[in-house]
């Protein structure tokens, strides 16, 4: 019967991946059991659109009743993600990192055209970027979110696109003085920072220092959905560093369930406040009708789990990425990045494997219960050229693996991808003693809410 064997495959899947498998890919991250629970509480049944009306002096007006608690949780999230990455203003109720971007992309068209409201609006011109093949985020290209909202240059009629550059000796690292230059000659009215391949910080304090050098009033951007979750003094403060914007994902390197965010730190009397704004509108009624209310209570749960337990998790996932990169070079893998910092500052490790081989790699490490991505490296023309593994420890780490389990792991990727040896059982063996998710509240301690919940569903 159809109904048996959905709910058996389901049962199996969840048991492979959560209890069998070790998990490595760095977009990915399991929610705490709280979490999961309020994810699926009646809110994940109903719709709660609002938006500000100026003719009730900006009242934030809900079209729906019983909408009440919802309100509530989406106030006490805007609060909890604003002490977080450290802004004034949060837009919640983007529901991917991937819309998170296209809602900035449409509300800038609107901000640059304001003043002509009976002119045919135009695009963006010029827009400076990570190239996809270098890192870049799919979201921030002219085939992705970007598509609608790029003018074409008049010259070459390709997309108005300039790609940051990168160092010779290392492509996963942007040449600064060379973007420098480029910013002088091209005067991009947007930058986007951010990549979805990310060994390092990105230099959002010395981009924002050429900008006023050179007296250009460009919107700095910093799309964070892999490593929303290290904002802090373990990686990046992005505000304090002078971003305009920031966006991302909510269930990679953070805590939370499938959702995006857009941040920013304008003031209301800031001239560029009006941005903030046409972000709100663009929003909705720009992007979404009901936006997923389940995922937004767990989200907050995330949040409060996240603002509770950061700095340890934080310290833990770069240590642990270092950790990993390093023992993975020990073992004989060719690991990218910069040795003289153990490859990476994030949580993300890259493997090299060879020309074309990523894809079969990968199949054969998920044969052996290690999950992983493969990726196109900068060296590479496209992703059927994959020749990199993408490997994140963040889930990891939220599992319970430090340094020692790392170094066993490194042991058996080497024993797959070098010496193409089946260590299936092995892995089972390691991950048997890490099933329980750290870094969230005690199911103890909440108990008898526990159950109440349980009771509902």
């Amino acid at each position: 019967m159809r109904v048996d064997r959905l709910l058996d495959k389901a049962i199996e899947n969840t048991r492979w991946r959560q209890e069998q498998c070790i998990n490595l890919i760095p977009s990915e991250m399991t929610l705490s059991p709280m979490v999961r629970l309020l994810s699926i509480m009646d809110p994940s049944f109903r719709y709660a659109e609002h938006k500000k009306v100026k003719a009730f002096h900006d009242a934030d007006i809900f079209y729906y009743q019983g909408t009440g608690f919802i309100a509530e949780a989406e106030q006490l999230l805007a609060d909890e993600m604003r002490t977080y990455l450290g802004c004034r203003n949060i837009e919640s109720r983007i529901i991917s990192g991937q819309m998170a971007n296209a809602a900035v992309f449409s509300a800038l068209v609107d901000f640059v055209n304001r003043g002509n409201p009976k002119q045919e609006p135009r695009r963006l011109r010029p827009v400076m970027n990570n190239h996809i093949i270098k890192g870049g985020h799919l979201s921030a290209q002219p085939m992705g979110a970007l598509h609608d909202y790029i003018a074409r240059d008049p010259a070459t009629e390709r997309p108005a696109i300039v790609n940051f550059p990168v160092l010779a000796e290392n492509h996963y690292k942007i040449d600064l003085e060379e973007t420098k230059r480029l910013l002088d000659e091209h005067r991009p009215e947007l930058i986007i920072l951010g990549k979805s391949m990310v060994l390092h910080k990105e230099p959002v304090a010395e981009i924002r220092a050429f900008l006023d050098e050179l007296g250009l009033r460009a919107i700095l951007m910093y799309d964070m959905a892999h490593v929303l979750g290290l904002v802090g003094p373990h990686f990046q403060q992005p505000f304090v560093e002078g971003a305009d914007i920031v966006t991302g994902s909510t269930h990679k390197t953070f805590f939370g369930t499938q959702r995006g965010i857009i941040a920013n730190n304008f003031a209301v009397d800031d001239q560029q406040y009006p941005l903030w704004e046409a972000i709100e509108t663009r929003t909705f009624p720009g992007s979404v009708s009901n936006h997923h209310l389940g995922t937004l209570l767990g989200l907050l749960m995330a949040a409060y789990e996240m603002n509770h337990f950061k700095d340890e998790y934080q310290k833990n996932v770069v240590e642990n990425a270092k950790g990993f990169a390093k023992a993975l070079a020990d073992a004989g893998l060719n690991v990218a990045g910069d040795p003289a910092i153990s490859y990476t500052e994030t949580h993300q490790v890259i493997v090299q494997v060879g020309y074309a081989k990523g894809i079969e790699t990968a199949q054969r490490l998920e044969e052996n219960n290690i999950i992983v991505n493969f990726q196109a490296t900068p060296d590479e023309e496209g992703f059927t050229a994959s020749g990199g593994l993408r490997l994140g420890v963040s889930e990891m780490t939220r599992f319970g693996f430090g340094s020692e389990e790392f170094r066993k792991l490194a042991g058996l990727i080497r024993e797959v991808v070098l010496d193409k040896k089946q260590v299936g059982d092995e892995v089972i063996a390691l991950r048997r003693d890490y099933q329980d998710l750290k870094f969230c509240f005690s199911e103890e301690q909440f108990a008898g809410r526990i159950e109440a919940l349980h009771g509902l569903i």
